[in-house]
This record gives structure tokens, sequence and C-alpha cells, in this order.
């Protein structure tokens, strides 16, 4: 009841919430940003980064984003009220308290994340100085920060989607996406949004590449 409270009165305070997709790079945050868009709602993105092999329908960034945790004037999120806006996940915690946020957050296999970002580093002819066991463990980590934000941070309101049941059910994750939103989309066009043979990087599941409050 306090929490319920407490929400209504930021609501007054602050408005329309900023919507946001967050998770981990490579976790499916591009294809929920591409959801929002069909079903009608307005994003935020500049189109700096175009479509390429590794995101081929479009990435929806912008790049005002990536100076979350540097800049000191974080004003214009306000005008993101009401509209979508893609944040990695290591951002969160730095969003300015004086905007509500309601969060779709994407939760991936964190071997299929690794051998996602591992083909698209090969593709741009990098390397990762770190090795696939030591990114599990900081992975592991940061994602329990991320909860741990979540559970007490009270201008934050998450939902998590689950990459694969989007795959596999897209109208069930839509309606649920729809839901949290209170019901303002187009559910049947965000199914038509979501393409099935994107899922390129399939992992075994495995107790040792899986952590609390990751997919399973």
């Amino acid at each position: 009841m306090a929490r319920t409270i407490r929400r209504l009165w930021r609501r007054l305070r602050y408005g329309q919430p900023v919507i946001l997709v967050s998770g981990l790079p490579r976790s499916g945050t591009s294809m929920a940003m591409k959801m929002l868009a069909a079903g009608g709602l307005e994003v935020v993105a500049d189109g700096v980064r175009s479509a390429d092999e590794d995101n081929p329908k479009g990435y929806f960034e912008d790049e005002r984003i990536k100076a979350l945790g540097q800049s000191a004037d974080k004003a214009w999120l306000r005008r993101a009220r009401g509209r979508a806006l893609k944040v990695i996940s290591y951002l969160l915690k730095d969003l300015p308290a004086d905007n509500n946020y309601k969060v779709i957050f994407l939760r991936r296999d964190l071997t299929e994340v690794l051998a996602s970002q591992s083909k698209m580093l090969e593709r741009r002819n990098e390397a990762s100085e770190v090795s696939d066991e030591q990114m599990l463990e900081i992975y592991r980590s940061h994602l329990w920060r991320v909860d741990y934000l979540f559970r007490h941070a009270a201008h934050l309101e998450r939902l998590d989607v689950q990459y694969t049941d989007v795959i596999a059910d897209p109208r069930r994750e839509a309606e649920r996406i729809d839901a949290f939103l209170d019901h303002r989309l187009d559910v049947e066009r965000m199914v038509e949004a979501v393409d099935p043979q994107l899922y390129r990087n399939r992992a075994e599941r495995s107790a040792a590449a899986e952590a609390p409050g990751t997919p399973a």
C-alpha cells in the first residue's frame, strides 16, 4: 500500500513516466524498442547509429544517453516523458530522480549474450581482453546490483521480459508490455515487429551460465 501511494504521489509531482527499454548489451533491447515503435509509442532516437549486420532492424538509440553518467545537464530527459528511450543497464543508476520511469528490462541467457557480443566484435575486428568466465562473473555481479537498485529506487518501476519468451510467444509478451504501459499500444503491430530469424545465437542452458535474476 505504501509503495502504491508513493507512486501515485510521484506521478502527480513528476507527470508521465519516461518509458525505458534496458538490459545488458545484446539482450534484445533493440527488438523491444522496435515493438514499442510499431505499437504506436513515440521513441527517442537520433538515427546516428544506423542498422548493420548485428542489428539489421536498427538500434533505436540516442547518443545523449551515453553521457548520462558524466553530463550535468539531464533536463532533456524531462522532454522524453511519455516516450520510449533505450538505456543500457549500466546507466540506470545515473538516471535523475526527478522523473518517473517505467523500465522494460530485457533478460537473456548470459552465454547467448556472450556469443552475440563475440560475433559482433569479430565482425568489427576487435577482441575482448576479458575471458568468458570473467565476463559471466561481471554480468552476474552487475545484474545483482541492478536488482538491488530496482528494489530500492522509488523512481523506477520494472517489468522483466525474457528474450526467449518474446521469440516463443510474442503475443503474450506484447500483451504483458501493453498492460504495463496502461494499454496504450497496438498489440497486433507489436507482434508483427518480432522477427524470430534474428535469434541467431542460441546457447545450451546450463546452471554454470545462469545467475539469480537472469533467464532460466
